[in-house]
């Protein structure tokens, strides 16, 4: 880490300040504060916007779980954020019908072809890198997407997902939040 993380739990805080702590910690629940937390926690009022938008992008969505992890695990993956690739794998893996085989595919930094992946989630997947790494969505592409059963809500979820799990990714490296930066998986040091 590149700065020091605030005390666990901080001390000295304004009751403003206080109350966003109380926040991040009602969303954190039994986990308690995270690396990144006690990152976001020097600037209090960032903290408390993020902890607001990254809370309705992770649980007040309609995206089924697996399409919804790709769109995190993608921009984690080709952003090299493994801490967050190593929080968000895991709860893609215990998604309803999502196996190891799957997983082959969206741990491929270039896949070319769907292997295991249902039609929807190699869209998603498809979807998510041009997002990250090129920012402009081609329209055959998106309307690929929708085609495959997102409503106009969904699709403006996935969107935000991505987008923000970009800056969750950018953010985590930037800082080495987590130390993690330095221990990239052995399975992807292997070019696809």
């Amino acid at each position: 880490m590149r700065l020091d993380y605030v005390d666990n739990p901080p001390t000295n805080l304004s009751s403003e300040d206080q109350e966003v702590l109380e926040r991040v910690k009602a969303r954190r629940g039994a986990m308690g504060l995270i690396p990144l937390d006690l990152t976001l926690l020097h600037a209090p009022k960032i903290a408390d916007g993020w902890n607001a938008l990254l809370g309705a992008v992770r649980t007040k969505n309609s995206l089924p779980d697996d399409i919804r992890e790709i769109a995190i695990c993608r921009p984690a993956l080709i952003n090299s954020a493994w801490f967050e690739w190593n929080a968000h794998c895991p709860i893609l893996l215990k998604s309803q019908g999502f196996s190891e085989d799957k997983l082959d595919v969206v741990k491929q930094l270039h896949p070319k072809a769907k292997g295991a992946l249902d039609d929807r989630q190699w869209a998603v997947l498809r979807y998510a890198d041009a997002m990250t790494r090129d920012v402009s969505v081609p329209q055959s592409l998106f309307d690929e997407v929708k085609a495959t059963g997102l409503n106009e809500q969904q699709m403006v979820e996935l969107t935000a997902t991505v987008a923000s799990y970009n800056m969750v990714s950018r953010f985590l490296v930037a800082l080495d939040i987590g130390e993690q930066n330095n221990k990239k998986p052995e399975w992807a040091i292997v070019e696809n």
